[in-house]
């Protein structure tokens, strides 16, 4: 394929894109999505707080997803930053019927502990995010700080199945997407820009069945194996579509997905 030939493929590419990104991205698709549930509080705190949990159970059933994230925050009496910074030891047990698939009440109580520990070490997630992006410039090590520091204390290791370990090869999906949310932004409104110490060119796809099947057929994923080589494989094919926000196009390829091309 000569260069004029590449590059009108691209621009017919990046056109589908894009409407598939006004169809998608838009605040009518927010309601049965787990970014849903930051969007129900307005303190940046509450969102971030909400967000890493909503994204820490995302798997299976959108509703569910949905349906249980919001439960969560009722036994946080929808104040999560102030929950996890102040809840009592008799609050903290009232977690422990939670259940979302195996993720459970003593998976949850360890999380909350754990972000406490993130609050009085550095002020809160976006805080630790952003020291440590601007310490190392590379959202992969930073990825990779989070996980440590985030099980540094004590907990049960049944929790750390629920935290994808990068250094493991693993996709992070529902880091990237939990990252997505926080840093991005537009005048769209569906993601907070929360974080704008981490500039969104730096920001990793959030790759799943659905956004990973689309890429493919769209020839921006060859890797079959849904992990981090082929996260940076996709992320870095949409950088040549928008360097500056590339994952802009998550909804656009996670939206086709769930309508089957449409």
């Amino acid at each position: 394929m000569d260069a004029s030939s590449a590059e009108a493929l691209g621009g017919e590419l990046r056109e589908l894109l894009e409407r598939w990104y006004d169809r998608y991205n838009r605040p009518e698709f927010i309601e049965a999505d787990p970014v849903s549930v930051p969007h129900r509080f307005t303190d940046p705190h509450d969102r971030e707080v909400a967000g890493f949990f909503a994204a820490t159970i995302a798997w299976g059933n959108r509703r569910s997803i949905v349906r249980n994230a919001c439960r969560m925050m009722q036994l946080m009496d929808n104040a999560p930053a102030d929950f996890v910074r102040h809840a009592s030891g008799q609050e903290l047990r009232g977690l422990a019927g939670f259940v979302h698939r195996t993720f459970n009440g003593g998976d949850l109580r360890d999380y909350v502990l754990a972000i406490r520990s993130l609050y009085a070490s550095c002020g809160g997630i976006g805080e630790f995010f952003g020291q440590s992006f601007a310490r190392t410039g590379d959202l992969r090590l930073t990825l990779a700080e989070f996980r440590r520091e985030l099980l540094r204390g004590d907990h049960n290791p049944h929790c750390e199945k629920h935290l994808s370990s990068i250094e493991r090869g693993a996709a992070c999906k529902r880091l990237n997407m939990y990252l997505r949310w926080m840093v991005r932004r537009d005048a769209r409104g569906v993601d907070f820009g929360l974080w704008p110490s981490i500039p969104m060119s730096a920001l990793y796809l959030p790759l799943d069945v659905h956004t990973g099947e689309v890429a493919r057929a769209l020839g921006l994923l060859r890797r079959r194996q849904n992990d981090w080589r082929a996260v940076e494989e996709v992320t870095a094919a949409l950088r040549t579509l928008d360097a500056c926000d590339p994952v802009r196009y998550d909804f656009a390829l996670f939206g086709a997905g769930m309508d089957g091309f449409a």
